[in-house]
């Protein structure tokens, strides 16, 4: 079996094979979903090891979604972009909260799953063959089983974090061949990694909100680990743990986070310079929101706003009702 590092590298070091132009069809690695969990019938075939997907949905308001995993296959979901959702089954609750980018969801064969979205989302599904990477275990081999990998949920998990992100950065460039390179590693990934030996329940949700609202009201001070436990009602250790169990953050990331999702409607909304805008949301140092901004957003406080104000622009400009309006205030009556 190959380790992560060399699954990677083999992804990395992939060639496209020489062959005449594809369809418009063939290219598209990874179709978008008409269904939840449904990959389209022209695209997928019971003969393929592994198949991919994509899910998205812009709807703000609640979306209700039911599906059963095949009983020959995994079924792998990894969230392109931070959600709320509420994944059930029957009366038992898998997770229900803040779901961060980065976070992969594992299901296993002949299992029914009900999601409830509640705001836009984005995910890549993969439908993996159960028999073709997760065979079944020698005694104490000590490695995932179909039991553990069921209902498991990695939050912010780096590793499939950068597949995904490797995989949607090339877009409808990517041809089927590399996508299943892409595919191949994260299931090696998965059926190697060894389960956790104890669970940690996650904070609850009214603890959970309770420091929620905290941060909101004080993130531009200086908040210590101390403090957020004494708000939850708990020790410094048992917090810390119950936390990252509930929301895929250390509680420092957490307020790194909600300061820079701050920072970027300020950004957006004001012409506040960036040493004013680092100052409003808590950080000392202009340098080091610049520094924290792009580790997490991948861009620099300047790019950022000059790409989302862009992005404002041309969107208006594609409303033919917005133009319009924009039209009127600039050009005189006689004019129009």
């Amino acid at each position: 079996m190959l380790t992560d590092m060399q699954a990677a590298g083999a992804r990395l070091t992939y060639q496209p094979t020489r062959r005449n132009p594809l369809s418009p069809r063939e290219t598209r690695a990874f179709p978008h979903e008409r269904k939840w969990r449904q990959p389209d019938g022209r695209t997928s075939s019971t003969s393929e090891d592994i198949t991919i997907s994509r899910w998205t949905s812009l709807q703000t308001g609640i979306r209700h979604e039911e599906a059963t995993t095949p009983p020959d296959r995994y079924f792998f979901a990894i969230a392109l972009k931070t959600t709320r959702v509420k994944l059930t089954r029957g009366r038992h609750t898998v997770f229900d909260g803040v779901m961060p980018a980065g976070t992969l969801y594992i299901g296993a064969p002949s299992q029914q799953l009900s999601a409830q979205f509640n705001a836009p989302c984005d995910f890549l599904h993969f439908h993996v063959s159960a028999g073709s990477y997760f065979q079944p275990l020698r005694p104490g081999a000590g490695t995932a089983s179909t039991e553990g990998l069921n209902d498991l949920i990695l939050l912010r998990d780096p590793f499939a974090e950068q597949l995904a992100k490797a995989l949607t950065e090339r877009g409808h460039s990517a041809d089927r061949e590399f996508a299943r390179c892409i595919g191949q590693t994260l299931a090696m990934h998965l059926a190697r990694r060894e389960l956790p030996h104890a669970k940690v329940n996650a904070l609850p949700k009214w603890r959970l909100r309770r420091v929620e609202e905290y941060v909101g009201l004080h993130f531009d001070h200086c908040i210590s680990l101390s403090q957020l436990a004494k708000v939850a009602g708990l020790s410094r250790m048992h917090f810390a743990a119950q936390f990252r169990a509930a929301t895929g953050y250390r509680p420092r990331e957490y307020l790194l986070h909600q300061r820079i999702e701050r920072a970027k409607s300020l950004l957006s909304n004001t012409d506040t310079t960036l040493a004013e805008v680092a100052l409003t949301v808590g950080f000392c140092t202009q340098a080091h929101f610049s520094t924290v901004f792009k580790r997490i957003t991948g861009e620099t406080p300047a790019r950022w706003r000059c790409t989302s104000r862009n992005a404002s622009v041309s969107s208006r400009l594609s409303d033919p009702a917005s133009t319009s309006k924009t039209m009127s205030r600039v050009l005189p009556a006689d004019f129009m």
